[in-house]
């Protein structure tokens, strides 16, 4: 086994280790990574569905899907990230509790009653503190998951915020649930670096073959290569969302507008407005503006930006109208 710790925060950079790893690499591994500031999706999420548009973009908050399915977790500095990736020639590749039992057992030797629940979760107290998923590429199985140590949890809850009744779709919905930081529970104060070296030590007692690892410079080429032509782009992050349909009404003080969209891997197929307002000139004309453009907030205003919006929304700020399609 090798352990590795990322030498980087950058989130794109630290997914895309992750297909790296499992694609490239026959040893098993147990990988550590901490992550800026990120909403990180599940493979067959609706991305739009899950986060709060404006305040991630606000606060500088990346956005990136992973290769597992499950639902949307918020990192950050507080909190730490663990991945094996192993080799099974059995039936049973997936196997929850098999891989978070190390956790366990390092947060337990602190005093903290860490305990698995439900099917993927690991929680204190009936709270939340660490969710998990896995991928299974050939005969090969990466199991992730997240550890809150000391997340900024009110930066959790606002970034996670959304209403789900604008979409209609078929994707994986988030489970929202409470929630706790380990570092609440510790009977004496540690930094999450001291928790991360704990779980390294554990897991090489574990697996007394294990070997530290860091990543070669050709290594860091091939992930790079893997953030710039996947995991950093609005493609995959955005656009391989799912087929889904939006609504939503707003009012501003130009009038009432109500959109309705038709949306397929991020680009708008169909868009209906509709509302109260005052026009010179038909609507029709910005539909078919809008339709075939990505359903991405930048994007929009660029396109908005060419025509004479006031004369088709008569006092409507375009910021309201565009606040209306997310």
């Amino acid at each position: 086994m090798l352990t590795i710790k990322s030498p980087r925060n950058y989130p794109p950079f630290n997914i895309a280790s992750e297909e790296f790893l499992i694609k490239n690499f026959n040893d098993d591994i147990f990988l550590l990574y901490i992550n800026d500031p990120t909403i990180i999706v599940g493979k067959h999420q609706n991305t739009l569905a899950e986060i709060n548009l404006e305040y991630i973009r606000e606060n500088n908050i990346h956005v990136v899907r992973r290769l597992s399915g499950g639902g949307a977790v918020f990192h950050d500095h507080g909190n730490l990230n663990f991945c094996f990736i192993m080799t099974h020639e059995g039936e049973q590749k997936v196997d929850f509790r098999k891989y978070t039992q190390p956790i366990i057992d390092v947060l337990r030797s602190l005093g903290v009653n860490a305990e698995f629940q439900g099917r993927n979760d690991l929680v204190i107290e009936g709270k939340k503190f660490s969710g998990n998923a896995s991928h299974v590429y050939k005969n090969r199985v990466l199991h992730h998951g997240t550890i809150l140590f000391d997340a900024h949890m009110d930066q959790l809850s606002k970034a996670l915020k959304s209403d789900p009744l604008k979409f209609t779709d078929k994707a994986v919905k988030s489970i929202r649930s409470r929630v706790t930081n380990i570092s609440d529970h510790l009977q004496t104060p540690i930094t999450i670096t001291q928790l991360e070296e704990m779980i390294i030590r554990h897991i090489r007692a574990i697996y007394p073959e294990a070997q530290g690892y860091q990543f070669s410079d050709k290594d860091i080429q091939q992930i790079e290569l893997l953030v710039s032509h996947k995991f950093n782009t609005w493609d995959w992050n955005f656009g391989y969302s799912p087929q889904y349909g939006f609504s939503k009404s707003v009012k501003t003080e130009g009038g009432k507008i109500e959109i309705h969209l038709q949306v397929d891997q991020g680009v708008i197929e169909q868009i209906k407005i509709f509302g109260d307002f005052f026009a010179s000139e038909p609507t029709e004309k910005v539909e078919r503006i809008l339709t075939g453009l990505r359903h991405d907030p930048y994007i929009i205003q660029r396109a908005l930006e060419t025509i004479r919006f006031n004369d088709y929304f008569n006092n409507v700020p375009m910021a309201e109208f565009i606040k209306a399609m997310f």
